[in-house]
């Protein structure tokens, strides 16, 4: 069975006090600062899109969705990881597994996890069992333990389809 992996990272600006809801995972969480962005900067949704597209070496999130495009302005992230699971689809793979990292301060996110895995396997309908999600703090170190940013990553295993 021929297996491929990608990996996804991104990063957004959190912005001023004020500026919440804050949206990961394609979830809605209560924070009063929301994420800076050209669409609507969910961060984790932008990394699993590219680690889906880097799987079947297409292009990434920035090439295909530029945020100097007014289509893509405040769009949902939900819409591009949906493209990038037709792409996969398309070239003949299903996924295997996904497992995702947040490196974020605050808010905490262990509440918030669960409902994330289920808005993420219900945009790519695949089963929650597939989708790994987790929450890291920045220990007050860097961007992230500063509150100026939120990061995450993620690893897409996927395999050809029978």
């Amino acid at each position: 069975m021929n297996q491929r992996i990608g990996l996804g990272e991104d990063r957004h600006r959190l912005g001023e006090p004020g500026s919440g809801p804050l949206r990961l995972g394609g979830v809605f969480v209560p924070h009063d600062r929301g994420m800076v962005g050209h669409s609507d900067a969910d961060v984790l949704l932008h990394a699993i899109t590219d680690a889906l597209l880097g799987a079947i070496g297409d292009r990434d999130i920035g090439e295909l969705f530029p945020n100097t495009g007014p289509e893509n302005h405040r769009r949902d992230s939900a819409d591009f990881l949906h493209f990038a699971m037709e792409r996969v689809r398309a070239a003949g793979y299903e996924l295997v597994n996904l497992d995702c990292v947040v490196l974020v301060q605050q808010p905490k996110l262990s509440p918030y996890k669960d409902a994330m895995r289920h808005a993420i396997a219900a945009i790519l309908e695949v089963t929650v069992a597939q989708v790994g999600v987790k929450a890291k703090t920045g220990e007050g170190v860097g961007a992230v333990g500063r509150e100026e940013a939120i990061d995450a990553r993620c690893v897409a295993l996927v395999c050809e389809a029978e």
